[in-house]
């Protein structure tokens, strides 16, 4: 049987995904704060047998292009956005199937409280519901939570760390299996002596509770996670169930996907159950030609101060200042190291400008573009000469750029044996590693925290 590609699509809870993209007159983004453009988008979806919808997020304001917030409030850049996690309810009512990858933050939640949020969801959606784990990257973010600047990349992933420590203990040890009867007869709905206090003091967080909630449908949700840098793939390597990967080449998601994987297996993890998603985009037509006139349609639209905006943010370097046909450098940052390296060390042989980083990053430059059978083409090669095993998927133009994904490329990766064509049953975990696998795996760390086991305190 030929590999199974796994898909999501890619969004935030704001004005479009791509610079300047919600100008042009098909988009709809502008709608991001109804519950109908929500409800309708995962009613597509599930249509088009999508594994989830991955919502990504941000705390803080791109300010760092020309020394402030001006380019990104002018171009909507993830400005402003709302909380993903509200969403989930709604969609997860009007679909049965489709999962919901929602990003949080440890570095700005206190984990008693998360750890309520996300087995709420994971009850609401039937055991749908996965967490992308991030550390954050904006000095903005730590400065709107009380902080002078952002705790320092590598001390963001000890804090994660410890942050999971305390998660797994109130998902996976503070109620036992067989804690919950639900015995009206007897009067008993829940046997005390199999819920258990969760005690923790570490050096960022400290607990003395009970898990609030009783066991979700997968106890601790799927777990994403998005960080390339060292200590990201460090960090994936360990706690990540599906890692979301973004390289501007097949070579250098090749790297990450071979590196992170590799990494699993010395922490005594089976490196093939980690599920590898690389970030892309696909613009469609009915033949190539279609595809690249509508390409060439939105290129009209892109903003070329918004994706630098972005690029600013998300390096912590003010790009105003330099000539948009520069070569690119290489300089140590504190935001999101990796998005350096990939332009600048990870292919010697590639030089990228900071117009065509700008590009790329409003999709102009990084969208496949062509026939279904074209894109499938593209897809296919991907997964062969990277290893990973599906993509989250981003349009430029929403809803219509998955509407054509949906009504053409699917069937065509169907057709080609590649793609399912109907959903398995059961919850997240299951549909990807199969009926039985509700929970976390004995060789993931978070087993060491069920109750009984060495690591629960």
């Amino acid at each position: 049987m030929k590999k199974q590609m796994r898909l999501n699509a890619l969004d935030m809870n704001c004005v479009g995904c791509c610079p300047g993209l919600w100008l042009h007159p098909e988009d709809q983004t502008t709608r991001y704060n109804t519950l109908e453009y929500w409800t309708e988008l995962a009613q597509l979806l599930e249509r088009g047998l999508f594994d989830a919808l991955f919502i990504a997020d941000i705390f803080g304001i791109y300010d760092v292009y020309g020394g402030n917030a001006d380019a990104a409030f002018r171009n909507a850049v993830e400005f402003p956005v709302n909380d993903p996690f509200l969403l989930v309810p709604a969609m997860a009512l009007v679909t049965k199937h489709l999962s919901f990858g929602i990003t949080g933050t440890p570095t700005y939640e206190p984990p008693y409280s998360f750890a309520r949020r996300l087995s709420t969801l994971d009850h609401l959606t039937n055991g749908r519901f996965a967490w992308n784990i991030v550390t954050g990257y904006m000095d903005s973010a730590a400065r709107a939570f009380g902080q002078d600047k952002q705790i320092p990349h590598d001390e963001r992933y000890e804090l994660a760390n410890e942050f999971m420590q305390v998660v797994y203990k109130l998902w996976e040890g503070s109620w036992e299996d067989g804690a919950v009867l639900r015995d009206k007869a007897n009067r008993i709905f829940a046997r005390p002596d199999k819920i258990h206090k969760v005690r923790h003091q570490g050096k960022y967080f400290r607990t003395d509770a009970y898990h609030i909630c009783e066991p979700s449908p997968q106890r601790t949700p799927v777990l994403f996670q998005a960080g390339a840098s060292s200590k990201g793939r460090q960090f994936a390597a360990k706690h990540a169930e599906c890692v979301f990967i973004s390289g501007p080449t097949r070579k250098i998601a090749a790297g990450t996907a071979s590196d992170v994987r590799k990494q699993a297996a010395r922490l005594g993890r089976d490196p093939g159950s980690l599920v590898i998603f690389a970030g892309i985009g696909a613009v469609v037509g009915k033949t190539d030609a279609e595809a690249q006139a509508k390409l060439a349609d939105y290129h009209k639209y892109v903003s070329i101060e918004g994706s630098l905006s972005l690029f600013s943010g998300y390096t912590g370097i003010d790009f105003s200042k330099y000539d948009l046909d520069m070569p690119l450098e290489y300089v140590e940052i504190d935001a999101i190291q990796t998005i350096m390296e990939e332009f600048t060390k990870a292919d010697p042989t590639r030089r990228w400008t900071l117009r065509e980083v700008a590009l790329h990053l409003s999709g102009g430059k990084s969208a496949l573009a062509g026939s279904p059978a074209t894109i499938a083409d593209e897809l296919i090669g991907w997964m062969d000469e990277t290893g990973v095993d599906g993509f989250n998927l981003h349009y430029m133009v929403s809803p219509g750029d998955l509407v054509d994904f949906v009504d053409m490329v699917v069937p065509e990766l169907q057709r080609r044996g590649v793609y399912k064509t109907s959903y398995e049953e059961g919850t997240l975990r299951e549909k990807l590693y199969g009926k039985g696998r509700r929970y976390l795996p004995d060789d993931h760390p978070a087993a060491n925290y069920r109750y009984g086991q060495s690591l629960f305190e």
